[in-house]
């Protein structure tokens, strides 16, 4: 049996790394073990659609004088309130729970691998720009230097510039350990990723988010499993109903008696008189009660949960374009600028440190909007289902 999980948002183009994606997935061993808890509840669906009763062997041999008599039958309890066909039914809603557990783990995950992979490029992209702030701040120093032992500025100047140095450094080790946890988380659930293959590629991520009806609402793995297991408590109930009534045995004999060849039919009805068993039945049908509220509870809490995730992630969007329209083009070449004021006099040293640890600062702020924005979008996906297309089963 192969099983074959593409996850794919709903508006982007199947690619080769979403093909690459979802090899990786498969790979993890929290989806393995969901995998062949899927299997192991489609066996478990097989046994209940068996039949119930099989054919008994019965045999009797007894000596009278210099008779020898015996009787072989054979006995047969039927069906007769069609429980198999009401675990067949109970089957089938186990094996759509089983499934949607499945596609619910391999959903996780894959949200899981987006997550860390959104982390991951944050932080290379912020160690870039603390390593490009500390390469500016080297210079700067030897630059300062030079001019003291020149006279054209003070000692002050220098010990300013060492001192911002020094902090950048700090800030500098700080986001390279923090890079070096988000390779290693990323390394755990995607075994094939290396830092070479990059982030999630750009076409990757929807342009906008649509809304879900309420039958997509219901498709959605984490819905479909309470559902499908309602139903089956529900049909199970229908079982215990069908199994507490009496169901006859019929059986059939021959054999020789008296030097005679005999056949014998006999049939046996239990009778539920001094316990009719409807009590086990009111049990499961409370049972199947509760999981349909909780079925609901699950459908009501999914479809707010989608709500808050779309709103938060239009609200991210929006002050993330906002930061892009403001600051376009103009942080590139603030640099550049602010180095030649420096140089020109324009600016003292103090200001000049200022404004490169307020452009350091903005370029990180952007790159955390960023992230955030994409992890709100992620969420969105996720609690709309729409990360993950279908699972497809072959055998």
């Amino acid at each position: 049996m192969c099983v074959l999980f593409s996850p794919l948002v709903a508006y982007a183009q199947t690619s080769d790394w979403d093909d690459w994606l979802a090899t990786q997935i498969l790979q993890h061993p929290d989806v393995l073990a969901a995998r062949e808890q899927w299997l192991g509840s489609n066996a478990t669906a097989d046994a209940l659609e068996q039949p119930l009763y099989n054919p008994s062997l019965s045999s009797e041999v007894e000596r009278k004088g210099q008779e020898r008599n015996f009787r072989v039958g054979v006995e047969q309890t039927i069906d007769w309130w069609d429980q198999r066909g009401a675990r067949q039914e109970q089957a089938r809603s186990e094996r759509i729970a089983a499934e949607a557990l499945f596609r619910q783990k391999s959903l996780d995950k894959t949200a899981e691998a987006l997550s860390a992979l959104v982390e991951w490029r944050a932080a290379d992209r912020a160690a870039d720009i603390a390593q490009a702030q500390q390469s500016q701040l080297d210079t700067l120093f030897d630059l300062v230097q030079r001019r003291v032992q020149a006279g054209d500025l003070g000692g002050s100047d220098a010990e300013l510039t060492f001192l911002s140095l020094s902090q950048q450094q700090t800030q500098l080790t700080e986001i390279e350990v923090a890079l070096q946890k988000a390779e290693s988380r990323v390394a755990e659930l995607l075994p094939d990723w290396t830092p070479e293959r990059g982030g999630v590629p750009d076409e990757f991520w929807p342009a906008q988010s649509e809304t879900i009806s309420e039958k997509t609402l219901l498709q959605h793995p984490a819905v479909a499993t309470v559902r499908a297991r309602w139903q089956s408590l529900k049909d199970e109930a229908e079982v215990t109903r069908r199994s507490n009534k009496a169901e006859p045995t019929v059986g059939l004999n021959a054999g020789r008696d008296g030097g005679q060849s005999v056949v014998g039919l006999t049939l046996s009805i239990p009778l539920n008189v001094r316990n009719n068993f409807s009590a086990e039945s009111r049990a499961a049908e409370r049972e199947a009660s509760r999981a349909y509220a909780q079925f609901q509870a699950v459908y009501r809490k999914k479809r707010f949960d989608w709500q808050a995730a779309q709103k938060a992630w239009q609200r991210f969007d929006q002050q993330y374009r906002r930061w892009q329209s403001v600051t376009q083009n103009r942080i590139e070449n603030s640099a550049d600028l602010l180095k030649r004021q420096w140089r020109s006099g324009d600016l003292s040293t103090t200001d000049y440190l200022l404004a490169l640890n307020q452009r350091a600062q903005s370029m990180l702020a952007g790159i955390e909007l960023e992230k955030q924005t994409k992890q709100a979008l992620i969420d969105v996906l996720q609690e709309s289902g729409r990360l993950m297309n279908e699972i497809t089963l072959t055998q």
